[in-house]
């Protein structure tokens, strides 16, 4: 029986093999006579706009997802990579073809307010060049309209309306209902502030916690505000919000009529109309079923004309990019993986000419043991005598500031959420829930540590003392990182970590970041500390994309969501995917074990979960504690 058992499992082994196999072909065949057909159809126009839409989210780094998810998925997940943007808008300026911008929000959900300044700067120098850029959407979100004020011109839907809301929110609190399961949460933690632990402990904020994300995100509205007000100067979104109702009223309860009154707005019309609007300066399409009838390229073909130029040989800058939450050992694109992105660091410095690092940071951190692996492997190249500068994305806080600290200058945009130096851990015993259930738990151990943590009577006094020593000591190592790289003393950094969360303005003027700055400031930074030229190359060290994942998604395009070109339902799609991904982290850590970095404001941002943890509970713990 077990050499048939044996026999059918490889049997069903290489049946999945070949059914794998074989689907792969027909993706790279189908893809490659797609290709040949559309590398002539794709042609950019002699005269044409560069038609960027950011259906879904602006990202860091995209993920990847595995072949069958992609084949049996009716719509890709859809997300966008802030640099291709700005390399598309970049070269877009200086291309005597492309005589406009048309930005096309209409599924765009959101990415990050730095992203979208970045973006917006981009979109300035382009109209620099006295070329125009038109903004569309049925609803205009935070993000969205801010991206949309850098336009010439503010296209509304006549049945659409701008939703700017300003940061802030609320979480869901499982004290009580953890305590009346009988869940146990046990927190180690150290920092006033360190607020990630409180929904599994308490029904509502402590006071300290409301106290700096109300500073914190009063300064993130303060900063959108000014940059709304620089782009687009008659739109007064305070004054707008306030009056709102009235102003409503006052239009007749046409959203869309109270937009264009209040100076958010230019002009209302379909797509079709913003079409006809383009083709007043622009030829017509000669693809008839081209989206608003205009001579145009797409933001994909656009970079795929790009791509074709690239060359380079000679010096370069080497851009590490830390995105999304930092887990242990190996992970894909959108994770930070300890191991995968320390190899790739200790790679590209031993096998490229490589004369100085940016490490590009877009994380709310994660294990604090995966945090020191990527810090070390920067100190290495540091050591070689290769400069490190840091540039914070959206976020860089917890163990994304751990990473940071590596940087000899930290750039950071005002709207960066940053800091969060603290550290915690968190371990749910069931010994309540099984005396509710009427089971019982009972065995021997030969020390007091045999079988701890022991999720099922509870967690041992000595494993607790343990557990608390070992956060109090990653703290007390984290300060003294904080405090070399800003050049202070654990003493003066301490009152300013404590798990508290900061603007990137705030952190500049604590000394927590030494630059405002994108990351086109940290190369040139970069550069200059390498003595390079101010062209040297960069290049990117990052994991490769998923090949498959590239093939479906040149196959099937970006599906248009119907439902996310209505105001409300694109709300809800982002409150919807902030409460999923902090749900999902949240979930991850508590069965994850060991010290953490992690910061639950830019959780709630949206970020994804880290990966299933692997089994063996004091090991892994006690392994994080060194």
């Amino acid at each position: 029986m077990a050499f048939l058992r044996g026999f059918w499992r490889a049997l069903v082994f290489f049946k999945d093999l070949m059914v794998l196999t074989l689907l792969l072909l027909f993706f790279i065949g189908l893809w490659a006579a797609i290709h040949a057909r559309g590398t002539a159809a794709n042609q950019i126009p002699a005269e044409g706009a560069l038609v960027v839409d950011l259906s879904g989210t602006l990202v860091e780094q995209s993920k990847d997802s595995d072949l069958f998810t992609l084949a049996s998925s009716r719509q890709l997940p859809s997300e966008t990579q802030v640099r291709d943007v700005i390399r598309a808008v970049r070269a877009a300026a200086d291309d005597g073809r492309i005589k406009a911008i048309v930005l096309n929000l209409d599924n765009f959900i959101g990415g990050g307010q730095a992203n979208v300044t970045a973006i917006g700067r981009e979109l300035d120098r382009f109209k620099a060049k006295g070329k125009p850029v038109y903004a569309y959407a049925t609803g205009y979100l935070d993000d969205g309209y801010l991206l949309a004020a850098h336009a010439n011109e503010v296209w509304l839907n006549p049945l659409g309306a701008v939703l700017v809301t300003g940061p802030g929110g609320v979480s869901p609190y499982f004290g009580a209902a953890l305590e009346k399961l009988g869940v146990k949460v046990n927190v180690f933690r150290v920092g006033t502030y360190k607020s990630f632990v409180e929904p599994f402990t308490r029904t509502e904020q402590s006071p300290e916690a409301k106290q700096a994300d109300q500073a914190l995100v009063d300064t993130l509205w303060r900063v959108y505000v000014e940059e709304a007000r620089r782009a687009r100067p008659k739109a007064d979104i305070p004054a707008y919000l306030q009056t709102l109702p009235a102003r409503i009223n006052g239009a007749g309860g046409d959203l869309a009529q109270a937009s264009v009154a209040g100076g958010l707005v230019d002009r209302l019309g379909d797509y079709n109309a913003l079409g006809l609007r383009l083709q007043q300066t622009l030829p017509a399409a000669k693809d008839k079923a081209a989206p608003g009838g205009f001579a145009q390229v797409e933001l994909r073909d656009y970079l795929g004309t790009l791509r074709a130029s690239d060359a380079g040989t000679g010096p370069a800058v080497g851009v590490v990019y830390v995105a999304g939450n930092i887990v242990d050992g190996d992970a894909d694109r959108g994770s930070a993986g300890g191991d995968t992105i320390s190899g790739l660091i200790r790679k590209t410095v031993a096998e490229n000419p490589v004369k100085a690092l940016v490490v590009r940071v877009d994380s709310p951190g994660g294990s604090a043991l995966a945090s020191e692996k990527i810090r070390q492997a920067l100190l290495a190249a540091k050591a070689r005598g290769i400069p490190v500068v840091t540039s914070m994305g959206p976020v860089a806080a917890s163990g994304g500031y751990w990473v940071s600290t590596a940087g000899d200058t930290i750039f950071a945009d005002p709207a960066t959420i940053t800091g969060s130096i603290g550290v915690f851990a968190i371990l749910p015993s069931f010994e309540g829930s099984l005396k509710k259930l009427k089971i019982g738990a009972d065995g021997v151990r030969a020390t007091p540590y045999a079988g701890e943590p022991d999720l099922l009577r509870g967690i041992g006094p000595e494993t607790q003392l343990v557990l608390q020593a070992g956060v109090n000591d990653i703290y007390r190592r984290f300060l003294k990182i904080v405090a070399d790289n800003r050049h202070s003393s654990p003493d003066r950094i301490d009152p300013i970590a404590q798990g508290r969360v900061w603007a990137g303005s705030t952190a500049s003027d604590l000394h927590l970041v030494d630059r405002m700055g994108g990351l086109d400031a940290a190369v040139a930074e970069a550069r200059r500390l390498a003595k390079l030229p101010g062209d040297a190359r960069v290049i990117e060290i990052e994991p490769k994309p998923f090949a498959p994942k590239e093939l479906v998604a040149s196959l099937l395009g970006r599906p248009r969501s119907d439902a996310a070109t209505d105001v409300v339902a694109k709300a809800a799609a982002r409150s919807r995917i902030r409460l999923e991904s902090a749900a999902a982290t949240a979930l991850s850590v508590s069965a994850r074990p060991g010290v953490m970095a992690l910061c639950a404001m830019c959780v709630d941002a949206g970020w994804s979960a880290p990966s299933p943890p692997a089994p063996g509970w004091l090991e892994l713990a006690l392994a994080r504690l060194k």
